[in-house]
């Protein structure tokens, strides 16, 4: 039985920026920087709130911290690539980086996928079963959901990953992104990547598609629990805590999705298209997710205009 031997080879990978525009590197790294330093500021301080202000210890924002969470990782990692391809052209990355790269970037969209499911658990039971939401949802069970979701990420994505690292590449080794992606690198191996290629769709589509169908369901039951209110007013209030969440959810799957579909069934699309897709992908969710709390969570704009200064302190 033949021994598999890591692979060694010296030769790096090439990344890729937008083809045809590389002239134009410079002026398309200025708005990336912006959106870059956006996602930093505006998720770093959803964190710093979170974690001074006592009116948002609560079960509620823990998830939002791990999501803000979530999209400053996936920010952190693919940055600094984007970045050097953009603005100095420094296009060669290792293997080892590489690998280590698309892990920390499959991972993360996965545990974001959990994350938004197990804030669509928090507020259904908020709306379904209020009297016993703080016996039900307690720090401790934040923590544990929190780990459970994380460690599903985690260990679901090395399957695909720790392959990469045995196979040989003879083929071209010029990415298609200026970052390392699972399904670029596949392409230009020279091994069997059968499982490669059914792992994500059969696993790891399929899980992320079920988070999404059991959102969809958990806010089935809570339209219905909302309608049974009485008061018009409750029903409005009870709504309105759902509503960050519901945006959130609608910009994260519907990048996911739109994503998925331009690679599946887009091969005659242009190339700079499925670029601008995966840039979307990965920057407009953590882009939006803070402007979005901000916007239409009472308690977090408060505590904004709070930290700037622009209210007086609450009590």
């Amino acid at each position: 039985m033949p021994i598999m031997e890591l692979n060694t080879s010296a030769t790096p990978f090439l990344l890729t920026g937008f083809v045809g525009l590389e002239k134009a590197h410079h002026w398309i790294s200025i708005p990336l920087s912006v959106v870059y330093i956006s996602i930093l500021l505006g998720n770093g301080i959803l964190l710093f709130l979170i974690r001074v202000d006592h009116n948002l210890h609560e079960p509620m924002y823990y998830f939002l911290a791990l999501l803000a969470t979530t999209d400053l990782g996936m920010t952190l990692v693919t940055m600094p690539t984007v970045l050097c391809v953009m603005w100095i052209n420094h296009r060669e990355v290792s293997h080892g980086i590489c690998f280590l790269q698309a892990y920390f970037i499959h991972s993360l969209s996965m545990i974001e996928s959990g994350i938004l499911l197990a804030m669509a658990y928090d507020r259904f039971i908020a709306i379904r079963n209020p009297l016993r939401y703080t016996s039900i949802i307690t720090n401790i069970q934040v923590l544990k959901i929190g780990v459970g979701v994380f460690m599903r990420g985690f260990v679901l994505i090395l399957p695909p990953i720790l392959p990469l690292y045995w196979f040989s590449y003879c083929r071209s080794h010029v990415l298609f992104h200026a970052f390392c992606l699972h399904q670029d690198v596949i392409k230009l191996a020279c091994a069997d990547i059968t499982f490669n290629r059914l792992y994500p769709v059969v696993v790891v589509f399929s899980m992320v598609l079920m988070d999404c169908l059991i959102i969809f369901c958990s806010y089935i039951l809570i339209l219905q629990t909302v309608m049974s209110i009485a008061s018009e007013e409750e029903r409005s209030k009870a709504l309105n805590t759902c509503v960050s969440h519901i945006c959130c959810i609608l910009v994260f799957y519907v990048t996911v999705f739109g994503l998925t579909f331009i690679h599946r069934f887009g091969k005659n699309v242009p190339h700079l298209v499925h670029i601008i897709m995966s840039y979307i992908y990965f920057l407009f969710p953590p882009f939006m997710n803070p402007i979005i709390y901000s916007i239409k969570t009472k308690q977090i704009r408060g505590s904004i205009l709070q930290l700037f200064s622009l209210s007086p302190p609450r009590t």
